[in-house]
């Protein structure tokens, strides 16, 4: 199959209160093009906290944070950013206001593209309308969607974020990461682009830096 190489990984990252080391060499080892995190530092001194995860995993910043509530965008230098934007879900009295990050990319070879990433709510009263929310700011373009959407496969909002995209529905669990129960991590993409490598990352050291699994998708991006 023709087409040109992007890695895609999608990592809850539990606000780096792991095993940081662990965390930091399983990025460098999975050597992502770009790197979708969820529970990102978006409080004290964010920015800098976010450059020192880029630094050390050997990528760069190109959204997020603070702006989009923990959601962030780290890419290699591979990748080229065109445009960036942040949106924030209806805040719920008494829960935490959540939101999702969107970056326009571009490598050698491929036409742009738009990947974006987002952490839905624990209450499943409020997963829905944010699920909605998030794809009604999807543009038209080749798209990746990566998010910890806290419930899995069959669910009403991991449905509507999947419908007219492409995953993997396996149940292969994703949380909590030391003995996995649930599948509540995914990535998606937009016809156009053909997965060929989807894995749930379950190695000792992936099980000691978060409290989620690393999502690696292998995507072939149409040639420009």
């Amino acid at each position: 199959m023709s087409g040109v190489p992007l890695r895609v990984v999608s990592y809850n990252v539990h606000g780096m209160r792991d095993d940081r080391p662990a965390l930091v060499g399983l990025i460098r080892e999975l050597a992502p093009d770009v790197l979708v995190v969820q529970e990102a530092p978006r409080r004290f001194r964010w920015r800098d906290r976010c450059a020192s995860l880029a630094a050390d995993a050997g990528l760069v910043v190109a959204a997020g944070g603070l702006p989009a509530l923990g959601n962030l965008l780290l890419v290699s230098l591979r990748v080229a950013v065109h445009r960036t934007w942040c949106v924030r879900y209806p805040l719920t009295p008494g829960r935490h206001m959540r939101g999702a990050v969107f970056a326009e990319l571009s490598v050698r070879g491929a036409g742009r593209f738009v990947v974006t990433g987002s952490h839905l709510a624990t209450d499943p009263a409020e997963r829905p309308a944010q699920a909605a929310r998030w794809k009604s700011e999807l543009p038209d373009m080749p798209l990746v969607l990566a998010a910890d959407l806290n419930e899995g496969p069959g669910g009403s909002a991991w449905r509507m974020v999947a419908d007219g995209l492409t995953g993997d529905d396996r149940d292969v669990p994703t949380f909590p990461a030391v003995l996995p129960q649930r599948r509540i991590d995914g990535l998606f993409v937009s016809p156009g682009i053909a997965i060929e490598r989807y894995e749930i990352i379950s190695s000792d050291r992936a099980r000691g830096a978060s409290d989620h699994l690393p999502v690696v998708a292998d995507l072939l991006l149409p040639s420009a």
